[in-house]
């Protein structure tokens, strides 16, 4: 429930009361500070207060922009201040401060809501002003001032506003002028017929579910719907995000469904290309799961870099000089945002390439272009970090090791090994030859097992430190790669009916533990629970099972314990993650996700 109260004499002929109840604001008036004081202690704590200066002027999206945004908890407009139940405490402070020393005298040169944000910006400190850009939002003093003030109203589409602001400002080429067009107006729809982001997000998931079914039937009529219904759910996609800008509706459980989704889809889509492409009896399983990794450790690459960063203090890095330079030059702009294979991109080539070709040729193009785009942004990552020489924060240091995703065997031997010199540089090393022992050795060579052993030794090691140093952001990747890579390669070596499938599996329900990591660490919630790591053993304690059970098991029962392996880990993360983003501790926001 909302309750807005206005502040000082009504106006006639203005229509603010009809604007805040359009916003779904009970309203009510309030002739002076201390009125409205006895209104607000009388409103229900649970409720959102909203005060709003009886002379305001602006647009009915300038409000809705200032006071119903549930991602702040306060905020505010020239003219109008609005405290979620979190903040009402700090609202009902500086009220009381205001008719204490105003003698709650009536309003009449000045707004009280103006002087309650400068006192809420001395006290509270996080008063939320969104950018308004040519909408209007003001107080004026004079009737001379609010005849230009309406005329300044009148001047601005307030529509036209509010749907392109419902766009993304940094989006793929593909996005920007193939579907925000009239995804823009989808979202509108949607909104005047009451429908949720939520609502258009699952429907967007079962329409990439009915694309993968498509895709599985491995007929060419099945390919070529496919390809169309990919497209339709990316369209869903973007309308999704553009529904919840244009309307302001973010929620918790919103941004668990905007944040996994899209993994969601498009890997179950994967999955549906290797079964038709098995239909036919062409085996792809292993670019399948190939392309999963490569995106996935892509996804990790622009996390950890972001973390390792996020409020680092440092000279400038020439190489992001050079980077900002070019994005000063329209054409480049677009030229760096299409290279990276954005998924807006990525999926129109996907679409495209299933409808045209076959499941094979699919994937090859996919892990050209995923490596190539994964190349070029690892690459300019690596010079911004050795050039820029950061001094990263604790809380940096600590996003690192959280994404790094160790478990009990790290904490176990992490208190010794954190005595030994190069560890990094070790890990590196010993998780290349886990990878390519269980790619080049024959299946069950117990030399895989001891080198798995050895791993996690030095992984121990490489996080027993704080994750301060210029490249340590390449950690998290790194024993990504490593997991998923012996995952991958010993099911190859395995050679039997199943194997790859339930590899595929299993990086998909360790892949999403780590997204669900990464979003709640976005959030400011912190890391997934400790008992819940431990329960899955951490990466370096699944790497270590896996090549411990591919020496001691045939390859039909590597299969089973891989396909059990999968069930138990997707289960324990996917009922804690439910449970966390659905529970009212939960970070309200839509996560913008990655650029479409």
């Amino acid at each position: 429930m909302s309750t807005a109260i206005v502040t000082g004499q009504p106006v006639p002929g203005s229509s603010l009361e009809s604007d805040l109840r359009s916003l779904g604001f009970d309203v009510c008036v309030a002739a002076d500070s201390s009125e409205a004081e006895t209104l607000l202690a009388a409103i229900p704590s649970g409720h959102r207060i909203a005060l709003v200066d009886a002379r305001f002027v602006g647009h009915p999206h300038a409000l809705r922009l200032g006071l119903t945004d549930p991602r702040f908890p306060l905020a505010a407009v020239p003219g109008a201040v609005t405290a979620q139940a979190t903040a009402r405490q700090a609202l009902s402070r500086a009220l009381t401060r205001e008719t204490t020393a105003g003698g709650g005298t009536a309003v009449a040169v000045d707004s009280l809501p103006d002087r309650l944000v400068t006192a809420l910006d001395a006290d509270y400190g996080e008063v939320h002003r969104p950018e308004l850009g040519s909408l209007v939002a003001t107080v004026p003093a004079d009737p001379q001032t609010r005849n230009e003030a309406r005329q300044a109203v009148a001047a601005v589409d307030d529509e036209a506003v509010r749907l392109k602001s419902a766009v993304k400002s940094r989006d793929g080429f593909f996005t920007t002028y193939c579907i925000s067009p009239y995804s823009r107006y989808i979202a509108r729809w949607c909104a005047r017929r009451g429908l949720t982001p939520n609502q258009v997000t699952t429907a967007s998931l079962l329409t990439a579910l009915i694309a993968a079914a498509s895709a599985a039937t491995g007929t060419r009529a099945g390919f070529i719907a496919a390809g169309v219904l990919l497209i339709a759910s990316f369209v869903l996609d973007c309308t999704d995000g553009q529904l919840a800008r244009y309307s302001l509706q973010y929620s918790t459980l919103g941004a668990w469904l905007d944040a996994t989704f899209d993994r969601a889809k498009e890997y179950a889509y994967y999955a549906g290309l290797a079964l038709g492409a098995a239909r036919g009896g062409d085996d792809v399983w292993a670019l399948a799961l190939g392309a999963m990794i490569l995106q996935t450790c892509r996804h990790v690459v622009d996390f950890s870099f972001n973390e390792a960063n996020h409020d680092a203090t440092a000279n400038t890095s020439p190489t992001a000089a050079l980077s900002g330079k070019l994005d000063s030059v329209g054409w480049t702009v677009w030229v760096r945002r299409m290279i990276v294979l954005p998924i807006g991109e990525r999926w129109a080539m996907i679409a495209v390439l299933t409808a045209a070709t076959t499941p094979r040729i699919t994937f090859y193009v996919l892990l050209i272009g995923c490596a190539f785009a994964a190349t070029y942004t690892t690459a300019g990552r690596v010079l911004r970090s050795v050039t820029r020489k950061a001094r990263r924060t604790d809380r940096a240091a600590q996003a690192l090791a959280d994404l790094a995703d160790s478990g009990p065997l790290a904490a176990l031997f992490g208190k010794w090994a954190v005595r030994i010199h190069g560890t990094r540089s070790l890990a590196f090393f010993a998780g290349a030859c886990v990878v390519a022992g269980a790619a080049f050795l024959p299946y069950g060579t117990a030399a895989v097992a001891v080198a798995a052993a050895v791993y996690t030794l030095t992984s121990a090691a490489a996080v027993a430190r704080p994750l301060k140093g210029a490249l340590d952001w390449l950690i998290p990747p790194l024993f990504r790669a490593v997991e998923y890579g012996t995952v991958l390669a010993l099911a190859v070596k395995a050679d039997v009916p199943g194997a790859l499938p339930a590899a595929f599996g299993l990086v998909a329900a360790v892949a999403y533990h780590h997204y669900d990591t990464v979003y709640r660490i976005r959030g400011g919630a912190g890391a997934p629970p400790a008992w819940l790591v431990r329960a899955i053993g951490g990466q370096e304690g699944r790497v270590l099972l896996v090549a411990v059970l591919a020496a001691l098991l045939t390859a039909p029962r590597f299969t089973v314990a891989l396909t059990v392996l999968a069930v138990v880990i997707a289960l324990l993360v996917l009922a804690e993650s439910i449970r966390f983003w659905v529970s009212a501790g939960a970070p309200a926001v839509h996560d913008e996700g990655e650029t479409a």
